[in-house]
C-alpha cells in the first residue's frame, strides 16, 4: 500500500479496480482543515485522463510495473514492432500505447517498455536522441544576430525549432521530455 504524501509524478496505483498513472501531484495544506492531494491521473487501459482530490489518510494499491529491455525494430502503421532483450521475443505494440514516444524512435534503438502484467503502458526513452535533418529551410548569412529559430522535420517525421546555422542533413541532439533542441551532434 502507498499513502498519498508518497505518491509523485509517473507513480503507477489501483483506485477503484483500475490502474492510473499519475500524471500530476499537488500537496494542498488547507488553514483549519486536514491536508489534501490534488492528482490529474491517467487510465492506462483508455487514455482518459482527469482531476481528483484525495486526503492525506487515504492509502492505495501500488500497481506492479515490469520493464522489459528491448530493441525498436519497425512499424507497419498503427503497430510498432519490437524485440525484447531478454528472451528474443518480437512484441507488437500500438501506437496509442507509446504517445509522444514514437516520434522519436529509429531502428536499432535500445529503450524499456512498460507492462502491467502482459498489457503495455508505455515506453521509457534516453534523455535525448540524436535525429537528422531531413529537411530545414536554408540559413542566410546574417541571420543568427536575432537568435531566431526555424522549423526543421527530421527523419522519424518529428518537426523540431533548431537555430538558423542548422542545416539539412545534419544530425542534432533532440530532448525526449520536451522535444527540444539541444545541440549539433
Amino acid at each position: 500500500m502507498i499513502n498519498v504524501g508518497e505518491l509523485r509524478k509517473g507513480v503507477v496505483i489501483e483506485l477503484d479496480g483500475k490502474t492510473y498513472r499519475v500524471l500530476e501531484y499537488q500537496h494542498i495544506k488547507m488553514g483549519r482543515g486536514g491536508a489534501q492531494a490534488r492528482l490529474k491521473l491517467q487510465d492506462v487501459r483508455t487514455k482518459a485522463i482527469f482531476d481528483r482530490t484525495f486526503s492525506a489518510s487515504e492509502r492505495f494499491a501500488r500497481s506492479r510495473v515490469e520493464h522489459h529491455p528491448v530493441q525498436y525494430l519497425y512499424n507497419d502503421g498503427d503497430y510498432y514492432h519490437f524485440m525484447d532483450q531478454q528472451n528474443y521475443e518480437q512484441r507488437a505494440v500500438p501506437r496509442d500505447v507509446l504517445g509522444d514516444a514514437a516520434n522519436y524512435l529509429k531502428d536499432g534503438m535500445q529503450l524499456e517498455l512498460s507492462y502491467v502484467g502482459e498489457e503495455p503502458i508505455g515506453a521509457e526513452l534516453p534523455s535525448n536522441v540524436e535525429l537528422r535533418v531531413e529537411q530545414t529551410d536554408p540559413g542566410f548569412r546574417g541571420d543568427t544576430a536575432t537568435g531566431g529559430t526555424k522549423p526543421a522535420r527530421t527523419e522519424t517525421g518529428l518537426v523540431v525549432n533548431v537555430p538558423l546555422f542548422v542545416n539539412t542533413g545534419d544530425v542534432i541532439r533532440v530532448s525526449t521530455r520536451d522535444g527540444s533542441y539541444l545541440e549539433r551532434a
